[in-house]
């Protein structure tokens, strides 16, 4: 018997799984109240229970879900659900629901080997106008990975996870919980890897280790565990990538040299600035091996490769106990020493490491409000009262959020407030309906502050003949009388021109041509030409209105034959 899907927060139906990640699992799911497709990322356990993770994570979710760009997989809600484990113990479930994105992740296009270089700018300009973006609402991404980029069926690249690895570093207290983000030290900028504080470089500098592995097929940096990854990022020059794949041009060489600058200052300093070097590179000039050498000394010291053979010697020089000493004096000196900074720069490295704490103890007079926003009423006034706060429910209209739950508060999410502090929770109403007032028989400009106090939108006018009523006056509408519908529905209106048609008479004769004209209401008068020969029956030899629109109610003389 197959067993009843799970519905988180009484809302998303959780389906099959379609990715798994160092902190995640991915979901295909269903979002039960606004019937459409969603992606559900369940955080692992060992996140799901520090307290301080839980809290950043709500917020974290809060500010991405505020970013909405083509390239960026939007987030629609975020939320924490219960789970009873085989052990009886209730642990909590956090969660995010995503876009689903029906496509491919970065990285498993690059395992294929590099990508066409066309392809490589391209996917590396769709990443770009998604930091350009992000950076420009404050928010810094942290984890740019080729396993956090989305390449939809379309070729249109789509970023996510923003603000997760903020969420996590920011929170974690343990090895274990580090160690997760330490899995992606192939992408950390060197002040990642110092533990420094970052700012938007060091996107753009992980942007550059993606670049270089699409047009490569490699990482700039590998090695065999973490640390080893990080101190290259600290200390070691990379090859150009033309050195690695003939067939990338040197131009990319030198963007890709310039987004791996060690220093932040030497890097490109915004999104926009990379996305411009990126579409130099295409109008086919090229810089000469020996600019290139130049750029990377200027970057990277005047002689990388000696000094990335002299890091690689004193890595061999520590295990090697064969090796003998060949040279005396300062040589040997200067070695040591750089064995000495070595050890200093790892056993730094791992006292971050070890001794990294969550920066989340507030004071006891200090409150968070937390994001409420998607859950029902019952939900977040508990959700409240566990922050010591008290929930005043308001009712409001909204299109967006479907009636019964929570829209907003006030004060917003993220905000910091006393203990005991009144909070409004602005619930939903649903869709607000309006009634279609009596509009035929009105005036062009009655039926428009009609529709206005209705709540209704005036929309396109058509004009129609009418004999029966004069110019502007309404005929009928696009909308039933009386009938119920979403308030600022756009309502078209017929209206009477205040003209008619009339045809060509002459030649009919004047008992025919007088009927067709009354019927259309306009005055019939007749009049006799006796210098042309009467007819029997009398028949029109001219009109006084020419065939065509004329205004209602008009008078037309008929002329006809009485001569001999």
């Amino acid at each position: 018997m197959t067993a009843e899907p799970r519905v988180l927060s009484g809302r998303y139906r959780v389906d099959e799984a379609i990715g798994r990640g160092g902190m995640a699992s991915v979901y295909r799911g269903y979002d039960v109240t606004l019937g459409r497709e969603v992606a559900i990322k369940i955080l692992d356990r060992e996140l799901a229970d520090d307290n301080a993770f839980r809290t950043r994570f709500r917020l974290e979710a809060q500010a991405a879900s505020r970013m909405a760009h083509p390239t960026i997989v939007r987030v629609y809600d975020a939320g924490e659900d219960s789970l009873t484990g085989p052990d009886g113990v209730v642990r909590p479930v956090p969660f995010i629901v995503m876009e689903l994105v029906k496509g491919h992740l970065l990285k498993d296009i690059i395992s294929a080997g590099p990508v066409p270089v066309t392809d490589a700018v391209r996917y590396v300009d769709g990443i770009l106008e998604a930091l350009e973006y992000s950076h420009r609402a404050g928010v810094v991404h942290r984890d740019i990975k080729p396993g956090n980029v989305m390449v939809t069926d379309a070729g249109q690249v789509k970023v996510m996870d923003f603000g997760i690895a903020r969420a996590v570093s920011d929170s974690s207290s343990t090895v274990a919980e580090t160690t997760q983000i330490l899995g992606t030290a192939a992408y950390f900028s060197p002040e990642q890897a110092k533990g420094e504080p970052v700012d938007a470089r060091a996107d753009l500098y992980s942007t550059g280790v993606v670049l270089y592995e699409l047009l490569t097929g490699r990482q700039p940096f590998r090695g065999e565990s973490p640390v080893a990854v990080a101190y290259q990022h600290v200390s070691e020059a990379p090859v150009p990538p033309s050195e690695v794949n003939e067939t990338v041009p040197r131009a990319l060489d030198t963007v890709a040299l310039r987004a791996l600058a060690k220093d932040p200052f030497q890097r490109y300093q915004d999104a926009g600035g990379f996305r411009e070097a990126l579409d130099a590179t295409v109008d086919g000039r090229q810089p000469s091996k020996r600019q290139v050498g130049a750029l990377t000394s200027e970057l990277y010291g005047p002689n990388p490769k000696q000094a990335a053979e002299t890091a690689r010697s004193l890595r061999q020089l520590s295990t090697d106990t064969t090796m003998k000493r060949t040279q005396a004096g300062p040589p040997v000196a200067w070695i040591w020493a750089g064995v000495g900074l070595l050890a200093v720069l790892l056993i730094s490295l791992l006292f971050w490491v070890l001794t990294i704490q969550p920066g989340d103890d507030l004071p006891a007079n200090v409150r968070i409000v937390p994001d409420v926003a998607g859950m029902t009423y019952e939900r977040a006034n508990e959700e409240l009262a566990e922050h010591d706060l008290l929930a005043i429910q308001d009712e409001e209209a909204s299109t967006e959020v479907a009636e019964g739950n929570v829209i907003r508060t006030d004060p917003a999410a993220g905000t910091s407030v006393t203990p005991e502090q009144e909070v409004r929770v602005y619930v939903s109403t649903g869709q607000e309906m309006s009634t279609v007032p009596p509009l035929a028989g009105l005036s062009q400009d009655a039926a428009t502050t009609a529709l206005a106090e209705a709540g209704l939108a005036l929309g396109t006018i058509t004009q129609r003949n009418d004999p029966g009523l004069t110019g502007g006056t309404v005929i009928s509408a696009d909308q039933t009388e009386g009938a119920n519908v979403p308030a600022g529905t756009t309502v078209n209106l017929v209206v009477a021109s205040g003209r008619v048609t009339i045809s060509d008479v002459r030649g009919y004769t004047v008992e025919a041509a007088t009927r067709d004209l009354e019927e259309v209401e306009l005055t019939v008068l007749t009049q006799e030409d006796p210098n042309c020969p009467a007819s029997s029956p009398p028949t029109v030899s001219a009109q006084s209105l020419a065939p065509g629109d004329v205004p209602v109610h008009s008078e037309i003389t008929l002329t006809f034959c009485s001569g001999t």
